[in-house]
């Protein structure tokens, strides 16, 4: 007789001058323990023994983990007693982000049950965290709503799909990631008043090509699979073959925008000269430049400390690309709010110049909390959560910006914080999930499922995810039932949430 246990997302049996003291810091950080092997120095903060498991041995590790926790468990959902309000856990989040952006935060996620969805993150990881757990982990994003992919540029300046954001990224259950995806496509079919039958469909067509690209890489060697990705090309491609010709003009266009969407689209519409120079033209309160935060006294210091600052930043790049950065001089700096979860947290804007007056570069410096995942997972082993961002990224994507680095400072309020940063606008596209058809959906639906097996197949053990998630549909039906019975609960959450800011609870400026 064989006992079932569900486990608990760790693993565990579920029952139910500033400027020099920078520079300091940062040659800390970056200094490696080095020692001297046969000639050579050698970093021993990488050396870690690695163990390596035959292909067998991963498919007999999948199978047994499916016996443990069948794919059907995966199906249920039902609040524990001990849930904590969804309220709370976004109040909680206040408490750590800029007072006067929180009422943005909170406006933005009033709009529909689908902003509500993408600002409680923190909610649904604590609610994933009473889930089954296959025990089988990687690199999760960890808010992989379908927002959260997209189109940008490469450094080979093609047009990529992939995940695109990674505030939340850290080691923990695969589950989790596909739950959020699924469950995201389910609201966003509500949102877009599809009907039940035709969200049901891109539900599964969702998981079912997550399912299949899994098992396809699993075939593969790890070369093809770190190389594999989606092109602008495949992608109208696959659009013309499953929608239909109508659909591929739409798809091309948008392609083409995004492709002009570079730091010299920014410069244009993000400032405007003063005196001869370009600086960030203000749009309160979302886009603030630092001249009107800081008083007359505190700016000039504070405009000394950022190039000690940037310094640390480049010195987080490869030696290339940080040659390529120390070509360029800071202009200006502007807080930026961006998004809807992640309002309120410290996003700045820096504008960068090279010698000549057509050579922008902006670069958004964006805060780096603990991810919503860490209660759960444990806090990550990286100690600063910009470069837990940035190495999760590199892991997860085909390739990622040039820019990508992270930095710790003192802020404003006179707190350390750690910071990520990266090209501001660099080919960015997304969708709007209100003007989606069933069609479309369901085709971006099987685009984003595709995306996510590849990044998790680069971080985690493909051959025993593979095994564990089998040919049959199992899981996929799993998971339809699992997006219906969430996307219910998110609709009470947001009803609780919308109570809570006409109560006077939560502070929210609509409309922002």
């Amino acid at each position: 007789m064989t006992t079932t246990t569900a486990t608990r997302g760790d693993g565990r049996p579920q029952r139910a001058s500033v400027s020099k003291a920078v520079d300091a810091a940062a040659d800390k950080a970056l200094t490696p323990e080095v020692s001297e092997v046969g000639g050579l120095k050698v970093d021993r903060s990488l050396e870690k023994r690695v163990d390596h498991i035959s292909a067998d041995e991963a498919v007999r590790h999948g199978k047994t983990a499916r016996v443990s926790v069948p794919r059907t468990l995966h199906a249920a959902w039902a609040p524990p007693a001990s849930r904590r309000s969804p309220v709370d856990i976004i109040a909680e989040q206040a408490t750590t982000r800029e007072p006067d952006l929180v009422p943005i935060r909170h406006g933005r996620m009033m709009v529909s049950p689908f902003t509500f969805y993408r600002g409680a993150a923190a909610v649904m990881a604590a609610d994933l965290a009473a889930t089954p757990s296959s025990g089988l982990r990687v690199q999760c994003c960890g808010d992989a709503h379908l927002l959260n992919f997209g189109g940008f540029t490469s450094p080979e300046r093609s047009l990529l799909f992939d995940v695109n954001d990674f505030d939340e990224t850290l080691p923990g259950p695969w589950e989790w990631d596909v739950k959020r995806l699924a469950a995201s496509i389910e609201v966003a079919g509500r949102d877009g008043q599809l009907s039940p039958a035709d969200r049901r469909n891109a539900v599964e067509a969702t998981v079912r090509q997550y399912r299949e690209a899994m098992r396809e890489f699993a075939s593969l060697t790890e070369l093809a699979v770190w190389y594999a990705r989606l092109d602008g090309d495949s992608l109208v491609a696959l659009v013309r073959a499953q929608v239909g010709p109508k659909e591929a003009p739409n798809l091309e266009a948008t392609l083409a925008k995004a492709r002009s969407k570079d730091s010299m689209k920014a410069f244009t519409k993000l400032t405007r000269l003063l005196d001869g120079q370009p600086i960030i033209t203000p749009d309160p309160p979302l886009i603030v430049p630092l001249r009107d935060l800081l008083d007359a006294e505190r700016l000039p210091k504070f405009q000394d400390e950022l190039h000690g600052l940037f310094r640390a930043y480049r010195r987080t790049l490869q030696p290339d690309r940080r040659r390529l950065l120390e070509q360029y001089r800071i202009v200006d700096i502007a807080r930026k709010v961006v998004g809807v979860g992640s309002v309120g947290t410290r996003c700045w804007v820096l504008l960068l110049m090279g010698r000549r007056d057509d050579d922008p570069v902006f670069l958004q410096v964006k805060e780096a909390q603990d991810s919503v995942l860490a209660p759960f997972c444990g806090k990550s082993k990286i100690s600063n959560q910009g470069q837990r961002v940035v190495e999760g990224q590199r892991l997860m994507q085909a390739a990622s910006d040039i820019m990508l680095g992270w930095l710790r400072t003192v802020g404003l309020d006179g707190r350390q914080r750690d910071f990520y940063i990266r090209q501001l606008w660099d080919g960015k596209v997304g969708v709007e999930p209100s003007t989606l058809t069933a069609a479309t959906l369901a085709v971006y639906g099987r685009i984003c499922g595709w995306t996510l097996a590849r990044a998790h197949a680069r971080s985690g053990d493909r051959i025993a995810l593979a095994s564990y998630l089998g040919g049959a549909p199992t899981f996929d039906i799993a998971m339809c039932n699992f997006a219906v019975a969430y996307a219910e609960q998110n609709e009470r959450d947001y009803e609780e949430f919308l109570k809570a800011v006409k109560g006077g609870v939560l502070p929210a400026e609509a409309g922002l």
